[in-house]
């Protein structure tokens, strides 16, 4: 009876510092995509803001939608790399969150 309550207790404390562990990990992993979300927004509007200047200043209808064109295919661009970098970022948090587990699911098995 006495070994069950240490093994109890032992599983106990070690669930609890995996937990925190892997608590670790997802708050680095979130203030990654969080920092990494907040740069792709600033350079979206720098980028918008620039473009809008651009099209403010131009003569001809055909250099308008040049502008347009140029910055429509930059914002696809950015977007689809942008998704696949948070894409990456999230896999890799939820790979993070899982490792301080895989321990003890060995040992469960």
């Amino acid at each position: 009876m006495t070994q069950t309550y240490e093994d109890f207790s032992k599983y106990g404390k070690e669930f609890v510092d995996t937990g925190l562990k892997s608590f670790a990990s997802l708050s680095k992993s979130a203030q990654a995509i969080a920092t990494e979300t907040t740069d792709y927004t600033k350079k979206s509007f720098e980028t918008g803001a620039a473009t809008f200047e651009k099209l403010i200043g131009v003569k001809s209808f055909e250099k308008a939608i040049e502008i347009q064109t140029d910055y429509a295919k930059q914002t696809y661009e950015g977007f689809v790399a942008e998704a696949t970098k948070l894409g990456e970022l999230y896999a890799e948090l939820a790979k993070e969150a899982y490792k301080p587990f895989e321990a003890l699911v060995a040992k469960a098995k």
